[in-house]
């Protein structure tokens, strides 16, 4: 008879009842697959599969301790209740994704964790590596992390993490416009709404959540110093065991690193842009009673957020109008660090005005890009007016 599914995904009609796949961990601790039928309805079917799923986790918590856990059983444990407690919601369907997706569907030979080599790993990564362009450097990556975690618990008796093979991701070509480019560009964005989000790229090497996250009040108009202390993300409910996305939603939440939140003065320019900003907002708060505040300086007609891609979506077509190389946010932020780094400002004051978690990430994306070319030191100057951009850093 052919299998029909129920609508909560989680329960099915087969050979005349409903019922659902669960999961138990055997004594040798291997996660085994079962099915339980017989349900009449597919409500019942449901309630018994959350009191099975309740009973696996249960069960990972308790056979965890044992160093005869098996591989596909601890990336399970692993994911589910070590490193999501210490991941950021926003990005724990990505996590998901490359433990449920490419990791454990490519262990084609499951055994006890303790037995498990560098080799081993090498041979699961081989066949996760022929996914994606980039799958093998994710999951590289997350074996990696759920090793040394193993190590530190006592799971495994020797770290043989650097033994495991290394994939390398190429670093990604960011469009750098030169001086005539910026001008065109910033002479369209100033016919949009965009122009300071724009500024705020360009000139203070902000994020592109950071950027949409911005309030009013993180700005000390009288000293000129701007504060960033929260950015935009999309949080993602994910069903547990797998990659799927049950909900998605836009809320506030810390920078992206401990050393993103960061002070720094503003340069006139952006600053006067701000002040035109914040009177257009206080007009249209006026005329709308409706009007949702939460402050935001970056923000829709009725006060709500702007969407994570409305943005670059803004700057794609503004480039477009005016025959411009595609760029987004992030190159707006790659084109900042380029300016400090050609007018000779030290590479940590720079990792510091990006928010960068070391300066070795600094160093790493752009060092390189001081070669000599497109040299727009004068025209810096004149947008700052004040000097230096060194001068403008905290």
């Amino acid at each position: 008879m052919a299998l029909i599914k129920g609508k909560s995904k989680k329960a099915f009609f087969e050979r005349k009842s409903w019922c659902h796949r669960y999961k138990i961990i055997s004594p040798e601790c291997k996660i085994l697959y079962r099915k339980k039928g017989g349900f009449k309805t597919e409500e019942e079917a449901v309630a018994s599969y959350k009191i099975y799923e309740e009973q696996f986790k249960e069960q990972c918590k308790k056979y965890i301790v044992k160093k005869e856990m098996y591989v596909k059983a601890f990336f399970e444990y692993w994911f589910e209740e070590i490193y999501s407690l210490r991941i950021q919601p926003n990005t724990k369907s990505i996590g998901a994704y490359i433990v449920y997706d490419l990791i454990i569907p490519s262990i084609i030979y499951d055994i006890r964790l303790d037995l498990a080599t560098a080799d081993y790993f090498d041979n699961i990564l081989n066949i996760a590596a022929k996914r994606t362009k980039y799958s093998g450097v994710a999951a590289s990556s997350y074996i990696r992390m759920a090793i040394k975690d193993a190590f530190s618990m006592g799971l495994i008796n020797y770290d043989y993490v650097e033994e495991i093979k290394k994939f390398h991701r190429e670093k990604p070509r960011i469009t750098v416009l030169n001086l005539s480019e910026q001008s065109k560009l910033l002479e369209q964005a100033e016919n949009t709404q965009w122009f300071l989000e724009i500024l705020l790229g360009l000139y203070c090497g902000l994020r592109k959540a950071e950027i949409l996250g911005l309030k009013f009040s993180d700005i000390d108009f009288e000293n000129k110093v701007l504060f960033v202390q929260r950015q935009l993300i999309i949080e993602k409910t994910i069903e547990k065991g797998t990659s799927k996305v049950l909900n998605t939603q836009l809320k506030e939440s810390t920078p992206k690193t401990k050393n993103s939140i960061r002070k720094f003065k503003l340069p006139d320019l952006v600053l006067e842009e701000i002040l035109k900003r914040k009177v257009e907002v206080e007009k249209i708060k006026k005329l709308s009673p409706n009007y949702n505040d939460n402050d935001y300086i970056s923000c829709q007609k009725n006060g709500k957020p702007h969407g994570l891609t409305s943005l670059n979506d803004a700057i794609a077509r503004i480039c477009k109008i005016v025959s411009l190389p595609h760029i987004t946010v992030h190159s707006l932020r790659h084109m900042c660090a380029t300016m400090l780094l050609e007018e000779g400002t030290e590479l940590a004051k720079i990792s510091a005005f990006l928010g960068h978690s070391s300066v070795h990430t600094t160093f790493e994306y752009y060092c390189e890009i001081v070669d000599g070319r497109n040299k727009i030191l004068s025209y810096i100057n004149d947008i700052y007016k004040n000097g230096s951009i060194e001068g403008a850093l905290c």
